[in-house]
């Protein structure tokens, strides 16, 4: 891999050429082009060369990528070649449709641990997992189980404290899902997803479409 950075909608991209590549190779697809890739995604051909440029040289040209091989090199660089524990934080509403999710484990992440701070939560069982008292429990069992990444499921007003017990607790990957903005030291990376944030995106687009598409 080449040692520069890397556009973060080029990771992105990366992960959509993946599961691309999956259901090519399921179909029995053994070599696909650029063309081919641009054109089921929506981007130009010239966006899929300059994407995998950045990581090394995968296809010949006049004939294409090999699908196996190129999703496997792709899985590589995303680091999927592997599994990853996770540490979910909150077992509200959100916190057991994402225990349920089964995309994530799919894709090599298992929930190897929920964690809440209420006590008429802790104890009780989600889909085989027991809910752990995250001020009891997390640096124990994050050692425990390797534990590298978390999910923050909680409400606004305690997404920083769960933040800074994670950070302690040695964990340095953290998607959160609390509608604020959370600081973090410069070796831990956080990712917040806000799904109102994105609904608020398509209503503009739609109630503006005809005025800003001129």
């Amino acid at each position: 891999m080449k040692k520069c950075k890397i556009p973060e909608a080029t990771i992105n991209r990366l992960s959509i050429y993946s599961r691309f590549l999956e259901l090519e190779e399921l179909n029995g697809v053994v070599t696909v082009s650029s063309n081919e890739i641009a054109k089921k995604i929506g981007i130009t051909p010239a966006q899929v060369r300059r994407d995998l440029a950045y990581f090394g040289e995968f296809g010949t040209r006049g004939v294409g990528y090999n699908v196996k091989d190129l999703k496997e090199n792709i899985m590589r660089i995303l680091g999927l070649h592997k599994r990853w524990n996770i540490a979910l934080i909150g077992a509200g509403n959100l916190g057991r449709a994402l225990i349920n999710y089964k995309g994530f484990s799919e894709r090599g992440f298992d929930i190897v641990a929920v964690f809440d701070n209420n006590p008429n939560k802790i104890g009780k069982i989600i889909r085989d997992k027991k809910i752990l008292d995250i001020k009891r429990d997390l640096e124990k069992t994050v050692k425990e189980f390797n534990i590298n990444l978390a999910i923050v499921a909680v409400t606004a007003i305690n997404a920083q404290e769960v933040v800074d017990d994670l950070v302690k607790a040695g964990i340095k990957g953290i998607i959160n899902f609390a509608p604020i903005s959370i600081s973090v030291p410069s070796d831990v990376i956080i990712r917040r997803v806000d799904l109102a944030s994105q609904l608020e995106v398509l209503t503009f687009n739609i109630q503006n479409k005809n005025l800003y598409s001129k």
